[in-house]
């Protein structure tokens, strides 16, 4: 059985029971759009923050492309990505489910003290407690911990085994904190304290939130190469905002959300930002 087919079978048999599912190129990132929808000329799905009016035919828009139609996923404009493909993944939020991504032992030993016991799969390096119900998706709520459900999409790696129980407070809640696994990184050492009530002294607050934009927009649409795009955009976000005070920490967490959402992993982020900090001195 080729590679091919043995990913194919896997997304067939899922979307039969009901998971949009979608292949991952090597690395756990989804593939890159086609020609077409490439730095989204065809005006559909921007920025990957809603499935949009774009109607592509390829696997295109990372988790806005997940799909349970089998004539979809065997279609001539899929078959190239399932020929690449490392692994399959499905779209939590569209199969009204959110993963909770326990990324180590000490993630996991956490959520078996603190939540409600629920359908788990095991991981490379820990596992996912999957819950019945969706919300956001946000990243790095805690050390080792990632939301996976609606605008994500997560690895398929078996059946698991419990019974889904429905989602807890305890994880919505999550949502609504700052990612502390970030915070440590996210402030340069030597931040000077914020002029001008805070604003950028640069030009104005608009010329920051343009940085942060493109910056984003850079990662999302980069066609390979995705660990230095990371780097070189959060190089230039620091070099010209990370000395005035202007960043905060909602900026950062986009920052980031850009990053793993082309398959960056929270270390790969927290790494690439660390290090864009010492090569600017900083």
């Amino acid at each position: 059985m080729t590679a091919l087919t043995s990913h194919l079978d896997t997304a067939l048999w899922l979307a039969g029971q009901g998971l949009p599912v979608l292949p991952l190129r090597e690395g756990k990132g989804p593939m890159g759009n086609c020609r077409d929808c490439r730095k989204n000329a065809c005006g559909g799905r921007p920025n990957m923050k809603t499935p949009g009016p774009c109607a592509c035919p390829a696997p295109c828009h990372a988790w806005a492309a997940a799909t349970t139609d089998p004539t979809v996923l065997t279609s001539a404009m899929w078959a190239p990505a399932w020929r690449q493909a490392a692994a399959v993944a499905y779209h939590p939020g569209g199969a009204g489910v959110t993963v909770v991504d326990l990324d180590n032992p000490d993630a996991v030993a956490w959520a078996r003290r603190t939540l409600p016991a629920t359908r788990t799969v095991a991981t490379t390096r820990g596992e996912h407690w999957i819950y019945l119900d969706t919300m956001t998706s946000p990243n790095a709520v805690r050390p080792g911990v990632d939301i996976k459900s609606r605008m994500s999409y997560a690895r398929w790696l078996g059946p698991g085994t419990g019974t889904m129980g429905p989602l807890p407070d305890a994880v919505r809640a999550l949502a609504v904190k700052e990612p502390t696994a970030v915070q440590p990184a996210s402030r340069p050492a030597t931040a000077a304290v914020p002029v001008d009530g805070g604003k950028c002294p640069h030009r104005s607050p608009a010329y920051l939130e343009r940085g942060i934009a493109m910056a984003e927009q850079r990662i999302e649409e980069a066609p390979d190469r995705i660990h230095r795009t990371v780097y070189r955009m959060f190089l230039a976000v620091l070099s010209a905002h990370g000395r005035c005070g202007c960043l905060t920490d909602a900026h950062i967490k986009r920052l980031f959300t850009a990053a793993q959402g082309r398959g960056e992993s929270l270390r790969h982020c927290e790494n690439a930002w660390s290090n864009a900090i010492a090569a600017l001195g900083m």
